[in-house]
């Protein structure tokens, strides 16, 4: 396993938020409606924590090669991802590095998660078993 990973990036518009609020049940204003948004101090309507964790979560996988091989997953989330009412919406890219080696095999990485220059998730990181 490589020390540094290959970035992955993914791309997150209003139309992902719209069907991740019909997934989740979350239907926060914040994630659709840049008036009440703003009106809270927010940039404008911005992504579900844990959609961003789900999109860290396929970087993982893709990583590990298969999602079995992912056994434990954390992070913690430091700033809003804002994502502008336009086609193309807004992108998070996903960094990774290997932090550790046990005696195992098990590998733990350490993840960094970016959306327009600025980390939107901190202590990000995954444990995966040698297959």
């Amino acid at each position: 396993m490589s020390e540094e990973f290959e970035p992955q990036t993914f791309r997150v518009t209003r139309a992902d938020l719209v069907r991740y609020c019909g997934a989740s049940g979350d239907f926060n204003v914040i994630h659709w409606s840049d008036r009440l948004a703003t009106q809270v101090g927010l940039p404008g309507v911005i992504a579900h924590g844990m959609f961003t964790m789900a999109l860290a979560g396929r970087a993982v996988t893709a990583w590990a090669g298969a999602a079995d091989a992912v056994e434990d997953f954390s992070v913690r989330f430091s700033r809003p991802v804002p994502v502008p009412d336009t086609d193309e919406g807004t992108e998070v890219t996903f960094t990774g590095r290997v932090k550790e080696v046990g005696e195992d095999g098990r590998t733990t990485i350490a993840i960094t998660a970016t959306c327009g220059g600025e980390t939107v998730l901190k202590l990000a990181q995954a444990t995966i078993r040698k297959r």
